[in-house]
């Protein structure tokens, strides 16, 4: 069998065993569709209790790695994650480390910086008229005096979304998620008092009408000055709430 037997140790054992079923998945000795042996076969040959391989088998369904059938030709499957799960599963991820306060501000903002230049210049090569609608209807939307501040930010993560997918390369796409999906709606939601909604609006069209040009420099600058107000606007909310916390503990 393609799978590592050998050289665990006795703390955390179901973390292990998941380790080395996922490493013989990712290097290829275990192939999609392919079927795992059954649980007492596992136990068994990892010397285990039945317990710690079904904790093991979790972990790895968790990361879309393995699915499970039932019926006399069931078992336990390799799977290959469709991209938008393995996106999912980014920005949850990140989404979670951002909550905990893994990830400062300034560093999401970096991020973007660079992942989302380097899509807008390719988007003003590869947009398609698709492309430029998704852009033009998240600036009609962010135009509507009616629409609520969460929407306000779904909508400006959308419009970012649309913006990296104009570039037609998924790979980019794939590392953008953790931020456009996940970072990104949690500093809007920090920040989007000290946000001017007319121009955030203004930005984005302009974007827009720069990649409908063709105009690579030309997006690039306006995106870049979001990212700078961006970042002005997170640091006012940073210092408003420092002042409230120091006002609080007064109090």
């Amino acid at each position: 069998m393609a799978i590592d037997y050998q050289g665990l140790v006795t703390q955390g054992l179901a973390s292990q065993i998941a380790a080395k079923i996922r490493d013989a998945i990712l290097e290829g000795r275990l192939r999609v569709d392919e079927r795992l042996p059954t649980e007492d076969e596992l136990a068994a040959r990892f010397s285990v209790s039945r317990p710690t391989i079904r904790e093991a088998l979790k972990r790895l369904a968790a990361q879309n790695l393995i699915r499970s059938r039932r019926g006399a030709s069931g078992g336990n499957f390799v799977t290959q994650p469709s991209r938008a799960e393995a996106r999912l599963a980014v920005a949850n991820a990140a989404s979670l480390l951002v909550s905990l306060g893994e990830f400062a501000v300034r560093d999401v903002i970096e991020a973007r910086r660079d992942l989302e230049l380097a899509c807008c210049r390719r988007a003003a090569r590869r947009r398609t008229r698709a492309d430029l609608a998704r852009l033009d209807a998240e600036v009609d939307r962010q135009r509507r005096a009616d629409l609520s501040d969460e929407e306000f930010c779904a909508s400006d993560v959308s419009f970012h979304r649309a913006l990296v997918e104009a570039a037609h390369n998924p790979a980019m796409e794939f590392v953008a998620a953790g931020v456009l999906e996940s970072l990104q709606p949690a500093v809007n939601l920090v920040i989007f008092r000290h946000r001017d909604r007319d121009t955030v609006a203004e930005q984005h069209g302009r974007i827009a009408r720069a990649l409908e040009a063709r105009d690579a420099d030309a997006a690039c600058a306006a995106l870049a000055t979001y990212l700078r107000d961006l970042q002005r606007q997170s640091v006012a909310a940073r210092s408003a709430r420092a002042r409230r916390r120091t006002a609080s503990g007064r109090g």
